[in-house]
């Protein structure tokens, strides 16, 4: 859930007004935005100061009185709209045809034979798609742009600069940063599904292993975890996404965002063997008030009865389900 949509929330969650599994979800999303904490909790604020604050009834002459003059102004309103007098033109205009047949007919003519000739002239005025133009060189590569041209003395000669993409190929081992930068972006960049999947695994393994599995930034080959947490939210593939949760697990119980991921894939993801493997993952974590919450509400509301049950199962027993 994104800020602009929490925050339209905030009032209600601040007066109890959010249904469950609203609720769920705003508070998932409170618990990694500090920005939305501590608006949701100016709103709290707000609401109890104003709570202490007496409410003056209103009398009921007041409000009868008021009633009346809404009453007069609506019907005042309704007699003269600009709707109905934009109806009464269009009724006019018909009239006035229907008794002119022939006017009629000759627009009616006119307007086709205009639309007509301005299409004719669109096509006819319109540039020529150039085929592209691909020139490669398998020892040097493909040229990729041509960033200027150069007029020389000579007018038959011309100097065209141009870039070349080259293929590149780096060996290394796994914990070398340039080889987890190369891994993290196959992972969020390739438009391959296949290698996607691919270095998604490596990720993984190397996380399941616990070498090197810690947020931080991908320019100096860090952040597979928050790599991992990429795909798991925003990959279109299942199988991305499955090796995702599976690199994730050994830390749902110690870093609260691969939980928040977690949580959020159960409820939000497309895949039901994706969703099942979620919780499966929550298991250990099924006391935390949230994965409770969230459980709950997918048991009674989820639309796949295989999900619902499931997520009944998870909870089991567990002292406190509200």
């Amino acid at each position: 859930m994104k800020c602009d949509a929490v925050q339209e929330q905030l009032v209600l969650l601040a007066y109890g007004e959010l249904s469950d599994d609203e609720q769920a979800e705003v508070e998932l999303h409170l618990r990694g935005c500090a920005e939305c904490t501590e608006e949701s909790a100016a709103l709290v604020r707000m609401a109890a100061a104003l709570s202490t604050e007496p409410i003056e009834e209103l009398s009921p002459n007041l409000l009868a009185s008021s009633r009346l003059r809404l009453d007069e102004a609506l019907d005042e309103a309704s007699t003269s709209t600009w709707g109905m007098r934009l109806w009464s033109q269009l009724v006019g205009t018909w009239q006035h045809l229907y008794a002119a047949p022939a006017l009629a007919t000759l627009l009616v003519g006119a307007g086709f034979l205009g639309g007509n000739l301005f299409t004719r002239y669109q096509v006819a005025n319109a540039p020529k798609p150039q085929p592209p133009v691909i020139m490669s060189a398998e020892s040097d590569g493909v040229i990729g742009t041509v960033s200027g041209i150069v007029t020389t003395p000579d007018p038959e000669v011309v100097q065209v600069k141009y870039n070349r993409i080259v293929p590149m190929t780096f060996q290394g081992r796994i914990d070398e940063p340039q080889v987890r930068q190369l891994l993290m972006l196959a992972a969020e960049k390739s438009q391959d599904n296949d290698l996607r999947v691919q270095s998604v695994n490596y990720l993984a393994k190397e996380c399941r292993a616990g070498h090197q599995c810690e947020h931080g930034n991908a320019a100096d080959g860090t952040g597979f975890r928050d790599a991992l947490m990429v795909s798991l939210r925003y990959d279109k593939s299942p199988a991305v996404r499955l090796k995702a949760l599976e690199g994730l697990q050994p830390y749902i119980g110690e870093d609260q965002r691969v939980r928040d991921a977690v949580l959020e894939s159960l409820m939000r993801d497309s895949n039901a063997e994706v969703r099942t493997h979620a919780i499966g993952m929550l298991e250990p974590v099924e006391g935390d008030s949230s994965v409770r919450r969230v459980l709950h509400t997918v048991s009674t509301q989820d639309a796949n009865p295989y999900i619902r049950n499931a997520s009944m199962q998870a909870l089991g027993s567990v002292d406190g389900l509200q």
